[in-house]
């Protein structure tokens, strides 16, 4: 076992796949050398060379088109976009070819290839180093959308990723990166996609999370536990897929739910499974479905204390259902 970061686990991750599978590749912008913005990449070029890991121009166009033809011939490219924020002069090629390529050939071919980019808030990067977007990525068909909340969930679920046959958007919470160590077996091994985790039991109320917002979460529920609520929580990891079943069988038992996610709440992923829960388990509840999230602004700098949820909203939000 090793005491890792999140980031750490991440490189970990990489540096297994590199090890083992030479169609892995691993490029971006100051992935080389430099070892990304935020160093998660850190040593892959010197160990695996140029032509395994290395730097790309700064164009999140040219990177993700690379990408798409590299994983059209066979090779399972993990593609680094610096900031989330950054992705949009490439987003006419996720939408038009890396979501569509198995669809239109009629699954003669597929595009095996992780996108891998930090996100969220917490660290001052102000409205353009911030966005919390995943609900867009998730509205897209075709790709799965992935988000850990923790360094052994980190390595994995990118473990995963990169051995699925379909495209990931793999998001990274950089509040996270290098706030907690734990302890993660050294060897290969793989976390479901697609399957949620019951970080937490209990009998009163589930929140719902992922992210960066789980650890607030946690705090909460923690907290609440000592006044005499019983919280369940439950860590999404996958966005999509999501895990129905779990959230349906935790909403039964509680039937009062709390959604978080840092992203606005128009259109967020917390619509989207308050949305499911109303379709699917509406005679389960008790109480309206409640969603904490950021504010539907763009995200300040100065004030981002105030824009991201934290433990105190989400406390308060668990006892309006009460």
């Amino acid at each position: 076992m090793a005491k890792l970061t999140m980031g750490e686990a991440i490189r970990n991750a990489l540096d297994i796949k590199l090890a083992e599978d030479d169609r892995i590749l691993v490029f971006g912008e100051d992935v080389g050398k430099k070892g990304g913005v935020f160093t998660i990449t850190e040593g892959l070029q010197k160990k695996y060379g140029e032509d395994r890991a290395f730097d790309t121009p700064l164009d999140e166009n040219g990177i993700l088109g690379l990408a798409t033809g590299l994983a059209l011939y066979g090779l399972r490219p993990v593609a680094e976009i610096q900031f989330i924020d950054f992705i949009w002069p490439g987003f006419d090629v996720i939408i038009s070819d890396i979501s569509k390529e198995r669809f239109r050939s009629a699954g003669q071919f597929s595009v095996p290839l992780v996108i891998r980019s930090p996100y969220g808030g917490g660290v001052k990067g102000g409205l353009y180093h911030s966005q919390s977007p995943e609900a867009i990525f998730a509205h897209i068909p075709g790709l799965k959308v992935v988000i850990p909340s923790n360094p052994y969930d980190a390595k994995g679920l990118l473990i995963s990723a990169i051995e699925d046959e379909d495209p990931v958007i793999f998001l990274e919470p950089k509040k996270i990166y290098f706030a907690f160590k734990e302890d993660i077996p050294e060897e290969k091994y793989s976390v479901p996609l697609g399957k949620a985790k019951i970080v937490k039991e209990g009998k009163d109320v589930t929140v719902i999370s992922y992210g960066y917002m789980l650890s607030e979460c946690k705090k909460a529920v923690q907290e609440l536990e000592e006044e005499g609520i019983s919280c369940e929580l439950i860590d999404l990891k996958t966005l999509v897929p999501f895990d129905g079943e779990t959230i349906l069988n935790s909403v039964a038992k509680t039937q009062r739910v709390v959604i978080v996610n840092e992203a606005p709440k128009i259109g967020s992923f917390a619509s989207e499974i308050s949305a499911f829960i109303a379709e699917k388990g509406i005679y389960y509840l008790d109480a309206p479905v409640i969603r904490v999230t950021g504010w539907d602004t763009p995200f300040p700098y100065a004030l981002e204390k105030y824009y991201l949820p934290g433990a105190k909203r989400i406390k308060r939000a668990i006892k309006k259902l009460f």
